[in-house]
């Protein structure tokens, strides 16, 4: 495996009275696609710079195989970095920046054409390697800074919001290649995105951030489906989330310890929830049931499983939209809850469920979480 282990332990940044990070702890592992993902200003690009070397931690370590690397200046360090605005050198061609870090290195003058050739096809710029920046799109831009950040064969390339600058259909492109390269070199990525579908989509582990902590750290199908947090539930996708107060705890017939808890929702009801946390009755907590997982229907569900939480709603904004419709259904007049309906099939009359129908809804109780414990 390529790459290098990136362990970050306990690094914390003050700017001012402003506290960046936290006592930020993460292992990254050789050769992964790993992301920083939250909102603006909580911390991701911060740490992603002290793991380039170009801020300094107040405290805590970072090393890069078990070296140390704090004391290093960002050349010396086994990280190159894909900065958002490109960096790239105006009066050079794409062959002469993506040369540029082996030039520095004086490499033999064979050698440097050699792979700066064999970088222009990894990226698939051969055909634009006498061209100016200025005469080259915003995706072949950041392609040929990649190319010049991978040349020089780092441990490990950050990337600090590459797409950002990128139209929404030409950032999916290049998320997809961005993929693709990291595939073929197997070195570790460091992704610093605002974006939880970028996430989602390429990473093979993600930390989710907020005001300078790492909320929860692990693969999109945990951050997606089992969400620690109220903040984490809300970023990562749509969900339906409500305050709750737990009604009943009953232990499972499993091996694992596993509990049915029964919650109140004020205007919703009781609802049922599988959890293997700990609660205890008159315990305050958050729900949450993420829209896909709901069904929404006009006949009442015919199923007498106990685990199947069922209310009944009117439809008050389905919002159509090709390959899904979004309904927004108000329950007792007072709560909503939105579903996604996937759309499977053609249908010749178009959306069977419309504005005002009386629907039912239902979901497992497996496919709901308690994702936060307040106490009592």
């Amino acid at each position: 495996m390529k790459g290098s282990d990136v362990i970050i332990e306990g690094v914390s940044k003050l700017f001012g009275e402003f506290r960046a990070l936290n006592n930020v702890s993460l292992i990254i592992k050789k050769g992964e696609f790993f992301s920083l993902l939250g909102p603006s200003g909580c911390g991701k690009t911060t740490l992603l710079r002290i793991i380039a070397g170009f801020e300094r931690p107040d405290s805590g370590a970072v090393t890069f195989d078990g070296t140390d690397v704090l004391p290093l200046p960002p050349n010396k360090r086994q990280a190159n970095t894909v900065f958002q605005s490109y960096a790239l050198f105006p009066h050079l061609s794409v062959f002469e920046n993506v040369a540029f870090p082996l030039r520095l290195k004086k490499k033999p003058r064979g050698i440097i054409n050699s792979q700066v050739k064999d970088y222009l096809h990894l990226v698939q710029l051969e055909a634009h390697a006498h061209k100016k920046p200025n005469q080259l799109s915003g995706g072949q831009k950041q392609r040929v800074a990649i190319a010049r950040a991978l040349i020089s064969e780092p441990g490990v390339l950050l990337l600090d919001e590459p797409l950002s600058a990128l139209d929404a259909k030409l950032r999916q492109h290049m998320l997809i290649e961005l993929d693709q390269i990291h595939d073929k070199i197997g070195i570790t990525f460091i992704y610093v995105t605002h974006d939880q579908q970028e996430a989602l989509s390429v990473s093979d582990h993600i930390a989710v951030m907020d005001q300078g902590d790492v909320l929860q750290v692990g693969t999109p199908h945990d951050i997606y489906e089992s969400p620690g947090t109220d903040f984490v539930a809300r970023f990562i996708g749509e969900t339906n989330l409500y305050d709750a107060t737990v009604v009943r705890v009953e232990k499972l017939p499993k091996e694992d310890p596993e509990y049915m808890v029964e919650l109140d929702i004020a205007g919703l009801g009781p609802v049922k929830v599988t959890t293997v946390d700990q609660v205890k009755p008159g315990q305050n907590v958050s729900f949450t049931v993420r829209p896909e997982k709901v069904v929404i229907s006009k006949e009442k569900p015919a199923t007498k499983r106990e685990d199947i939480n069922l209310l009944q709603g009117q439809v008050e904004e389905p919002i159509y939209s090709g390959f899904q419709t979004k309904f927004y259904v108000k329950i007792h007049d007072s709560i909503m809850i939105r579903v996604i309906k996937q759309h499977a099939r053609y249908s010749d009359e178009g959306p069977d469920i419309v504005w005002q129908d009386l629907v039912y809804l239902s979901w497992s109780a497996n496919d709901g979480y308690i994702v936060g414990v307040r106490d009592q």
